[in-house]
């Protein structure tokens, strides 16, 4: 009898045709979505009337890289995909529960001396000015992202609670900051945890009217209750000063030591030439103590009985209840010390800014941080860094790519363009990730050794 098995060409060549037919039919999808929305802009001209002209070339462009992307992932990637995991089926199981890499053995270790060093990185590449830039936009921004998005993993990741004004805490702490250093005179680090503790309350205030609700309904009460705090800082003029909002918020000192140009500031003490880089350098070092704080803080409360509460009342709050666990205090307590390192994050964005308004907390700003939850992972630290390295560093990075202008024309805007590929990476990762950037994590509790759990063994992902 002669084999019927198809051959390795015959099954290259059926793949490399379906890959052709896919990038077709991609190429074509995207320039129907995309016909309006990039094909076509429209502006005002010099008699303030609303006119349109097109951009075939940027047009283009978008529908070349969906067709070249399709037949990349079925030609390349899936292929690789499934020899990959066939591969992997067939090394023994004594091989698998091998010892990890150093790599991976010390990886937090690495990724924290890389972070405490950056700045001197920095510095020694572009100069004590040039790293200004670096700092700020690529050091603090995200430190601040990592910073709220593990604040919101103890509502979301931990707690299962789907909380989607987050943001309102943010704000509490950065309205908090600036009204009391302004009014009062205290310092950065009287008000730093003063901050937090009144998020905290606001959290408790959050907390008691949604006791009762689950899923869809709180999402919608805690959403209301972000709009609500911003327009009270809207419309109460007489102390927020309303859409104008609070300038002139004064600077965290180091010691007592200001660093401006006066004679105790910070550069005149060490006989530093005057930059406002410092600055900058000495709050991305607050912000990393701040997100080393927050990380020690989730570590320890999953251990103790409170976190493995949260765990039990983010998988079954019924079962919950049932093996007595107060629920009230469970939630209060998610909810309250979420919303304390939201409330720390605010108080170290208003020193960072000297200047705070309601247009700084939107909604927006929570949809951002629970992206940056999902997609590095519910649960997992680790992930959510990474997740908001990739987000928050790829925005930032938009706003460096001028030579695209030179591509599409000198009107291109690429920052435009960083909630549609945000938008695209979020996709990307559901599709190929669905339990975000680290589907796995160590148990809190275990028996006599601890093993990871792979994110097909979780609820939904959340582990």
């Amino acid at each position: 009898m002669t084999s019927t098995a198809p051959t390795t060409a015959q099954v290259e060549q059926s793949t490399l045709g379906r890959a052709v037919k896919e990038a077709i039919f991609a190429g074509v999808l995207a320039f129907g979505m995309f016909l309006l929305f990039v094909g076509i802009e429209t502006y005002q001209d010099m008699n303030n009337a609303l006119v349109w002209r097109t951009r075939w070339g940027l047009l283009a462009s978008f529908v070349l890289i969906a067709a070249a992307g399709r037949f990349f992932v079925v030609a390349v990637f899936q292929p690789w995909k499934a020899s990959r995991t066939s591969r992997r089926a067939q090394v023994p199981v004594h091989e698998v529960d091998a010892k990890p890499s150093f790599f991976h053995q010390h990886f937090l270790k690495l990724a924290l001396a890389a972070v405490l060093i950056y700045p001197a990185v920095a510095v020694w590449a572009a100069g004590i000015q040039g790293s200004l830039k670096f700092v700020d936009n690529f050091g603090i921004q995200i430190l601040i992202y990592v910073m709220l998005a593990w604040g919101l993993n103890i509502v979301v990741g931990l707690a299962g609670l789907l909380d989607l004004g987050y943001v309102a805490f943010y704000a509490v702490g950065a309205y908090s900051y600036a009204l009391l250093s302004q009014q009062f005179g205290l310092s950065f680090w009287v008000l730093l945890p003063l901050s937090g503790i009144l998020a905290a309350f606001w959290g408790i205030i959050l907390g008691f009217p949604v006791l009762r609700l689950r899923g869809d309904y709180l999402a919608i009460v805690t959403l209301a209750f972000g709009e609500i705090i911003r327009l009270v800082l809207i419309n109460w003029t007489d102390v927020t000063k309303g859409t104008f909002g609070i300038s002139g918020i004064p600077k965290a000192t180091l010691f007592g030591m200001s660093f401006d140009a006066s004679p105790d500031g910070f550069a005149k003490t060490f006989g530093l030439p005057m930059s406002s880089a410092y600055y900058k350098i000495f709050l991305f070092y607050v912000i990393v103590a701040l997100c080393l704080l927050t990380a020690y803080v989730t570590i320890r409360l999953r251990r103790m009985p409170i976190g493995r509460a949260w765990e039990a009342l983010r998988e079954d709050e019924i079962a919950c209840r049932s093996l007595g666990i107060n629920t009230v205090a469970t939630k209060l307590t998610a909810f309250s010390i979420g919303a304390m390192f939201g409330g720390f994050a605010g108080s170290f964005f208003a020193a960072r800014q000297g200047f705070v308004s309601p247009e700084s907390f939107v909604f927006l700003e929570s949809a951002v941080i629970l992206a940056i939850v999902v997609l590095g992972g519910m649960g997992s630290l680790t992930g959510i860094a990474i997740a908001a390295i990739v987000m928050v560093g790829g925005t930032e990075a938009l706003r460096e790519m001028e030579f695209l202008k030179h591509i599409f024309g000198d009107d291109f805007t690429p920052e435009l363009y960083r909630m549609l590929l945000f938008g695209l990476a979020m996709i990307i990762v559901m599709l190929f990730k669905p339990r975000g950037f680290v589907g796995s994590r160590q148990p809190t509790a275990f028996l006599k050794e601890s093993k990871a759990v792979s994110g097909s063994f979780t609820k939904e992902g959340h582990g």
